[in-house]
């Protein structure tokens, strides 16, 4: 398996998720009626959110030129993003079997569902803790009201105004998954729970670390995990095992596939936050630097440059430019760090497709996530 191997080239989410599927007619196993599913939860969730929004106070709340939960359907429906919440929770369905006994289809759906508002939650408070201006090649939610704030001549700073409107989005898309999940069994109520104790403390380290300008191999990836990789892969594929009542064994095999795919998840991610194609990622490039990020990269970055220029660019008292982020791209490059990364990418993929042999599972379902564990790693997006 090559290091360099190319990324996937869909020229759009849909297409990424149907290749993803096509291989192994993925809609005979129900992806498709998952996500179709999944979307109408979602549209119920905006109408009684819009219902009993209005029943309270009939008037649309000021400034704002959408209200809350408008602005919740907006982001929802329809799907701008990939979705691969919701495609590695249905897997872990399939993979374990819940479609071969015919259980557990109407809890993944639920699941499914509030996975895609917890990241809408995660997506909006991550943007203002980042100071992002654009996500998914549209204006993030604290800049747009901050914009409306100013448009409107309103009182006080608009900034703060943004601010405090995105917070209370974010609360409320992690309010209503809360919802959603109440009536799951226990199993998937602690599995769920561990799942956003793990975000809260990843984005409490990634920002504790990037204030610490934390260089250390072993914290980046521990952040890059609960973060990232746990709580897009590792935590969604357990979910839909549990939906489907998988046993110890199982288990066992998916949370060491998804631990190993979400690393690759995440260092993809890196990798594309300082060499993607802003228009492919739909974020600017470089931000990562910018912010100093306590990253793998950056951890490797400060081991393999020359001392003098790793001192310069990543030392305790250094901070990175714009003028910095052309420069340290380049140097990053020529000291290996992007070549390290795919590297590390390509044994974490091995060894998730390791943990897939000698176990009980459904035979299509381990194809597709052969399949899924290539693509998730080789992304351009």
């Amino acid at each position: 398996m090559s290091p360099h191997r190319p990324a996937p080239t869909a020229n759009d989410d849909e297409v990424l998720v149907a290749s993803w599927a096509s291989e192994v007619q993925a809609e005979t196993l129900g992806l498709d009626e998952t996500l179709r599913r999944t979307d109408l939860v979602l549209d119920r969730v905006c109408a009684e959110l819009e219902r009993q929004w209005r029943s309270r106070c009939p008037e649309a709340a000021d400034v704002l030129r959408a209200d809350l939960p408008e602005h919740l359907r907006s982001w929802l429906l329809p799907a701008t993003g990939k979705r691969l919440r919701p495609v590695m929770c249905h897997w872990g369905w399939v993979s374990a079997g819940g479609p071969a006994r015919g259980v557990g289809r109407d809890d993944t759906v639920t699941v499914c569902a509030a996975l895609e508002l917890v990241h809408l939650f995660a997506l909006v408070h991550d943007d203002v803790m980042d100071r992002s201006d654009s996500r998914r090649g549209r204006v993030t939610t604290h800049v747009e009201a901050a914009e409306e704030h100013t448009s409107a001549g309103a009182l006080g700073d608009p900034a703060l105004f943004g601010d405090s409107i995105a917070i209370l989005f974010g609360d409320l898309a992690l309010t209503e998954s809360w919802v959603l999940t109440g009536s799951l069994e226990a199993p998937l109520q602690r599995a769920w729970a561990d799942m956003l104790r793990e975000l809260v403390q990843g984005q409490l380290l990634d920002v504790t670390g990037a204030a610490a300008r934390r260089r250390d191999l072993a914290q980046a990836r521990r952040v890059a995990r609960l973060k990232s990789g746990a709580y897009t892969v590792q935590r969604p594929l357990l979910l839909g095992a549990l939906a489907a009542r998988a046993d110890a064994d199982a288990l066992a095999a998916l949370e060491a596939y998804g631990g190993h795919v979400g690393e690759a998840f995440a260092l993809r991610d890196d990798v594309l936050g300082i060499w993607g194609d802003p228009e492919r990622t739909g974020k600017p490039v470089g931000d990562d630097l910018l912010r100093g990020k306590a990253t793998v990269l950056l951890a490797e970055a400060r081991r393999l440059l020359p001392e003098d220029i790793a001192e310069r660019y990543l030392g305790h008292r250094s901070v990175i430019t714009d003028a910095d982020v052309g420069v340290l791209q380049q140097l990053m490059l020529d000291a290996g760090v992007l070549e390290q990364a795919e590297q590390r990418i390509t044994h974490e993929v091995d060894l998730a497709l390791t943990a897939l042999d000698h176990v009980d599972l459904d035979a299509t379902g381990v194809e597709v996530l052969r399949s899924l564990a290539r693509s998730i790693a080789w992304r351009d997006a």
